[in-house]
């Protein structure tokens, strides 16, 4: 019985090689995730009101449309990325609330 081998971009320690040299790179503080049996939509934009409710519309800049094994595999990378921040810096407190520091009105 042979063994099924995997493509050469996919076996373990392959590096897929990238051209970014078109890539747009855009800023995100905001992000929505919808999407449809077969594909993930993640709309990205800037909140200009981080606290409460924002007054005005969060403009979307960027849509991600992808199907499910790419989100899961992005899944994964992301929190590999994260968990690797946070050994090095400390937990990331994602409540806004709880990050500001109270100050004292001004008056």
């Amino acid at each position: 019985m042979s063994e099924e081998k995997k493509p050469e971009a996919v076996q373990e320690g392959q590096r897929v090689q990238v051209e970014d040299k078109h890539a747009v790179t855009s800023y995100a503080n905001f992000c929505r995730v919808t999407g449809t049996p077969e594909e993930l939509i993640i709309d990205f934009g800037l909140n200009a009101q981080p606290f409460g409710v924002p007054q005005e519309a969060v403009v979307i800049t960027q849509r991600l449309v992808t199907n499910y094994f790419t989100a899961k595999r992005l899944l994964h990378a992301l929190h590999l990325s994260v968990q690797r921040h946070e050994q090095a810096f400390g937990v990331l407190e994602t409540d806004v609330n709880k990050r500001v520091v109270n100050r004292p009105a001004q008056g």
